[in-house]
């Protein structure tokens, strides 16, 4: 399952795999609670409850999807050194990561699309409305699952490295 170019380096000392492990917990303790008070926040708040506000949950929610599901893997492969999941697990496992990873990239994008909008044009620009935001939204959901599900049609492929 593992390529031989990677078996010619030596093997890393097993305290970095422990400590990857506490830090992959921390961090992913840390992103759960805070993308999920973000989330909790914007949709709970009515004044919070803005087009350009549902970008950044669904930001949000992204990110505490990438870490509530990596997180658990990869701490769980940090302290076993070694992937012990299986290979059908290593297909969803990288699937998962490259859709919440495109997810946040363009949902990024739009939001930076709309500050610009919003900086350069001011007044004369269309606004953001709350129908325009969710076209967004659905559209990078859309588009990010289209790439992460090329692999399984045979364009590349997930594989462990």
């Amino acid at each position: 399952m593992i390529h031989e170019h990677w078996y010619q380096f030596p093997p890393i000392n097993p305290l970095w795999h422990s400590l990857l492990g506490l830090a992959m917990i921390i961090l992913g303790i840390v992103s759960v609670i805070g993308n999920g008070m973000v989330i909790y926040l914007m949709t709970s708040t009515k004044s919070l409850k803005t087009p350009t506000n549902m970008l950044i949950v669904n930001l949000a929610f992204s990110d505490f999807c990438m870490m509530a599901f990596m997180m658990p893997t990869m701490t769980a492969n940090c302290f076993s050194e070694t992937w012990i999941l299986g290979p059908l697990m290593c297909e969803i496992y990288g699937m998962a990561g490259s859709l919440f990873g495109c997810v946040s990239i363009w949902t990024m994008v739009m939001i930076a699309f709309d500050r610009y909008n919003v900086i350069v044009r001011g007044m004369s620009a269309d606004p953001l409305t709350s129908k325009k935001a969710t076209i967004q939204i659905l559209l990078v959901w859309v588009w990010s699952a289209v790439w992460t599900l090329l692999p399984f049609f045979g364009w590349n492929r997930y594989e462990r490295k």
